[in-house]
């Protein structure tokens, strides 16, 4: 996400730090390769004007060119004006006073639209609230099928409708009244798409949002179609009055052009990403975090949020014990992959630590998940005993173990090299791990954050 934006406005500030000082003329050649930089991540044309300009009118002021650390002053313009541009600060959904509260989701056809709203429904329900969905959408095969089976999976409610309800009005009507009959909160409603904007389509829309009076309109938009999402949202807008933006499909793409460009072009705040398949891959959009992430300061803030709400706090003080007092088996080993693995995928988190000092590289390190599968299946294909206590897996035993987990000798020996490695380098800091332990109890880090990173 935003990797190539990252790399050449981080590019800009080095060169800039390499001047010096800070002269009009130096200005003026980084406002160029920002403007280059921006516009080469499909930031639309008028959002990039209106920023450089931003940028500019303060970075040229004499405050700033002779400060002691110009080049600072500069980055935190940048970054203060990236803010305002996404939106300044995260735009929470908004609910009805009475509920059941009506969410409608609009959008052209494959811009994800049924997925998004399981995700949503699935982080409504993480959140506090009831939701229960329907499909309006009469006109796709298998359509309202499709948010049934999503429903399943999520294990969460949805209006199915009867036979005799074949249009877009009868089954939001039902289904508000089953949200009222049910005690739902929110009425999740998978509006039909098309392949292209129509009157049809719109008019259909506009019934819709007079008969739910909805608390929120928002239209999901495919990252991957860059600027076209940003015109396809401006054009609902105008016709339809959407309240904000979930972007699909965010984690592929490194450009990041719609994201940066939504809120200046249609004046609606993008509220989530979705960031991969799965229904837990959605997250709301944080703008001052977001741009401390294409700036290289990372963004812990949401690595903390995430591990807050997959790690089992007790396991990860439990484990962060066993490390202070090197009582580290396989065992732990394997369970502690595991709960990392619950984060999503490493990449993602390596994504947001701060690209800086000793762990400035760690977002170019390419994670192989295939690895990590195969180390699980190694210390599975062990005995109970043989986790307990490493020194007991002998030659014969290697050979059984790489037969029982699909592979080699050799990857069995590297796994207890590296294990063992491990384990003489915690013996030789627990002294220092004892005082991070006081340190992380004082500091009171949500989730056991400590225990998971001395794992890692």
């Amino acid at each position: 996400m935003f990797d190539n934006l990252s790399e050449k406005l981080q590019r800009v500030f080095k060169n800039l730090r390499g001047e010096g000082k800070l002269t009009a003329e130096n200005m003026e050649a980084a406002l160029r390769e920002i403007r280059v930089a921006l516009l080469e991540a499909d930031v639309h044309f008028r959002v990039v004007k209106q920023f450089i300009e931003a940028v500019k009118l303060q970075a040229m002021g004499e405050e700033v060119l002779s400060a002691l650390s110009p080049t600072q002053h500069v980055v935190k313009i940048v970054r203060d004006e990236m803010i305002k541009m996404l939106g300044s600060h995260q735009a929470k959904l908004r609910f009805a006073n009475e509920p059941p509260s009506a969410i409608m989701i609009v959008g052209l056809q494959g811009s994800g639209k049924t997925t998004s709203t399981g995700k949503l429904a699935r982080w409504l329900s993480k959140n506090g609230h009831q939701p229960i969905m329907v499909s309006v959408d009469v006109y796709r095969p298998a359509a309202r099928q499709q948010l049934a089976v999503v429903a399943r999976d999520i294990k969460l409610p949805i209006y199915a409708g009867t036979a005799d309800e074949t249009k877009p009005s009868e089954l939001a009507k039902s289904a508000r009244r089953e949200a009222v009959q049910t005690g739902r909160d929110v009425l999740l409603v998978d509006t039909a798409g098309r392949l292209h904007i129509d009157d049809q389509l719109m008019t259909e829309l506009q019934e819709l949002k007079e008969q739910l009076n909805p608390s929120e309109i928002l239209f999901v938009a495919d990252a991957m179609t860059g600027q076209d999402a940003v015109k396809s949202a401006d054009e609902f807008h105008k016709r339809l009055g959407i309240t904000g933006v979930i972007l699909t499909k965010m984690d592929g793409d490194a450009r990041g052009g719609a994201a940066l460009s939504i809120r200046q072009i249609t004046g609606q705040p993008l509220k989530f990403v979705g960031v991969g398949e799965k229904f837990d891959a959605l997250e709301p959009f944080h703008p001052d975090r977001v741009a401390q992430r294409i700036l290289g300061m990372g963004d812990m803030l949401s690595l903390i949020e995430k591990v807050e709400g997959s790690i089992d706090q007790k396991k990860a003080e439990e484990m962060q014990r066993k490390l202070i007092d090197n009582e580290f088996t396989l065992e732990d080993f394997r369970d502690q992959i595991k709960q990392i693995r619950k984060l999503g995928p490493l990449e993602s988190l390596l994504g947001m630590m701060p690209n800086i000092g000793p762990i400035k590289d760690l977002k170019n390190v390419k994670v192989d998940e295939n690895e990590i599968t195969r180390i699980v299946a190694i210390i599975d294909s062990m005995t109970p005993r043989e986790r307990e206590n490493h020194m007991l897996v002998n030659g014969a035993r290697r050979r059984r173990i790489a037969k029982g987990s699909g592979t080699s000798v050799q990857d069995v020996n590297n796994l207890l090299k590296q294990y063992a490695q491990a384990r003489k380098m915690m013996k030789s800091l627990s002294g220092m791990g004892g005082m991070l332990g006081k340190r992380m109890g004082k500091l009171k880090l949500p989730g056991g954050l400590g225990g998971m990173f001395g794992g890692m």
